[in-house]
């Protein structure tokens, strides 16, 4: 996230909640958000892709059976306790097991996420972190419903989140129409993924290419057409096809990038965090201009590939610093790349790249 040393992030430990905990009897007022913590966890495996409603669907259901189906548990499309803990360290634990402070990770933090925004007071990113955006919001939900405002999810506050909510549907987008494109001589596919208003994963996407590969002239692309979308207003299918992309270009490991992004930004490259960070990989301006001042010399489009293309290259860049050591260049990422050398990793430090590592053995 930042170059500099004295840039401190205050996101806390973000300890992994590995362990089942205590279990709900099936009330509808916990349905919903039961439903949507689970959504946040089959997205960041890449097997959900549509929105965070806490309705089992269609969509839902079929994401439920791929994922089931990969643990070798019943397929029955249908969330328990197996197929919740099948899904790694976003599946667990319920919400009620704990009394959730900043730094919290979990299915229980994703519920929270999901509440406090049909309530009003969130407009983050659903990725099951209790950072500071979501502390702040569990404060001001605290004030409206004048309990006692400490922006820790304890039983009082938790059973006012949990009060029955009028219902938001959510509208599916139409599949988008298509359009072929000729590769001319000299194209290349982040060009053309640029003269399209699209990123480079997600045409990489629809024409199983690559990127690293050459483009053959001649080559007949398919090229989705978006509408009147901005650059910003991507799915979190573009999103993560843009990070692999990128990660197949720059040499940088698919899994891991997508660990970091999930743990940034939740594949939501609209969140600005309370420093300034922003993008998918949530990087400060004083890092992006490294980026391009130092590793590239060129300015960067600011798009979302724009953004992911230099995400990846400064943690590539870290790579290389650290020789490799995945753990210690994800140390640089959060804390600074000359505190790590000065002071090793500080303890805040230690859990976030513990959860970039376990996100990224199952993403």
């Amino acid at each position: 996230m930042c170059e500099m040393s004295w840039i401190v992030r205050a996101r806390g430990v973000l300890g992994l909640a590995l362990a089942a905990g205590v279990v709900f009897s099936a009330a509808p007022a916990q349905a919903a958000p039961r439903t949507a913590g689970v959504q946040v966890a089959l997205r960041a495996l890449g097997l959900y892709l549509g929105p965070i409603d806490g309705d089992i669907g269609p969509e839902t259901a079929a994401a439920l059976r791929v994922a089931q189906v990969r643990a070798r548990v019943p397929a029955t499309g249908r969330i328990d306790a197996r197929t919740r803990r099948s899904l790694g360290p976003l599946g667990v634990p319920l919400l009620g097991s704990r009394v959730l402070r900043r730094g919290d990770f979990g299915l229980d933090v994703s519920e929270v996420q999901f509440l406090l925004t049909r309530n009003g007071v969130y407009a983050g990113a659903f990725d099951g972190y209790l950072g500071p955006e979501v502390e702040a919001a569990v404060r001001e939900y605290q004030r409206r419903a004048h309990l006692t405002v400490d922006g820790v999810v304890g039983p009082g506050t938790r059973a006012a989140l949990l009060r029955p909510l009028a219902a938001s549907a959510g509208a599916s987008a139409a599949p988008p129409a298509q359009q072929l494109y000729v590769v001319r001589p000299g194209d290349n596919l982040t060009a053309i993924a640029g003269r399209f208003g699209l990123t480079l994963g997600r045409l990489a996407h629809a024409n199983h290419l690559d990127p690293a590969h050459v483009l053959l002239m001649g080559t007949r692309l398919v090229v989705p057409v978006l509408g009147d979308r901005t650059s910003l207003s991507v799915t979190p299918e573009e999103v993560r096809a843009s990070l692999d992309a990128w990660s197949s270009r720059l040499g940088v490991s698919p899994h891991l990038v997508r660990a970091l992004a999930w743990m940034e930004s939740g594949f939501q490259p609209q969140v600005v965090s309370s420093v300034g960070a922003r993008g998918v990989l949530q990087l400060l301006p004083v890092t992006r201009e490294f980026v391009q001042d130092v590793l590239v010399e060129h300015p960067l489009p600011q798009t979302v590939d724009g953004d992911v293309e230099a995400g990846v290259l400064y943690l590539r860049h870290l790579l290389q610093q650290f020789d490799g050591d995945t753990r210690l260049a994800l140390a640089a990422w959060y804390q600074g790349e000359k505190a790590v050398r000065q002071f090793g990793l500080y303890e805040e430090t230690k859990p976030f790249v513990d959860d970039v590592l376990a996100l990224a053995a199952r993403m």
